[in-house]
């Protein structure tokens, strides 16, 4: 496929800049969910304690299970949040894999298209049929290769599309559990 030495170490210099671009973008991502678990865990340990002490100064036990209920809230807020920043990460990550690799294979496409348009140029007589049906693969091939890419856009959205549904719909629960929740009532003291 490749006619020259020239050829050859740049097709293989730039297979190592992709691999090496795959690996840094796999790595930044890694690194930000990295950072994201790290702070979230800080804010837990924080909201841990707050709320412990919050919680202590309750009087009695219907206004324990009031100032739980207002701690409800924030807490799904917050998981719902973090829920969110983790599938921005992956969804980031994966889009930067997906064009660089998308990219590479344009690349590589080019190449053999003109390594084969070489090959025509030097091929025996009678050779068309051959070089037709290569040809052809190569079509089918790269027809193949953009319907999964467009199959996978379309999951990757939908997926995102639910994800946020999902999440909405979960707060709007968690709201409408919150505010109509009746009050709970004391317990009867004993006689």
């Amino acid at each position: 496929m490749f006619a020259t030495p020239e050829q050859f170490a740049a097709a293989n210099k730039a297979n190592v800049e992709t691999v090496l671009g795959l690996a840094n973008s796999a790595f930044a991502g890694a690194e930000r969910l990295a950072a994201l678990n790290l702070n979230v865990a800080r804010t837990l340990l924080q909201d841990t304690v707050a709320n412990a002490k919050y919680l202590m100064g309750a009087k009695d036990a219907q206004e324990l299970a009031t100032l739980q209920a207002s701690l409800a809230q924030p807490a799904i807020e917050k998981m719902v949040g973090y829920s969110r920043s983790v599938y921005e990460i992956a969804t980031q990550t994966q889009e930067e894999v997906s064009k660089a690799l998308e990219s590479r294979f344009a690349e590589l496409n080019s190449v053999v298209g003109s390594a084969l348009d070489n090959a025509v140029k030097s091929a025996p007589a009678g050779s068309d049929v051959a070089v037709a049906a290569v040809k052809s693969a190569l079509a089918a091939a790269n027809s193949a290769y953009d319907s999964m890419t467009k199959a996978a856009r379309q999951v990757a959205e939908l997926a995102e599309a639910n994800v946020s549904a999902a999440t909405d719909a979960t707060v709007k629960a968690m709201n409408a559990a919150t505010t109509s929740a009746p009050a709970p009532k004391a317990a009867k003291k004993a006689a």
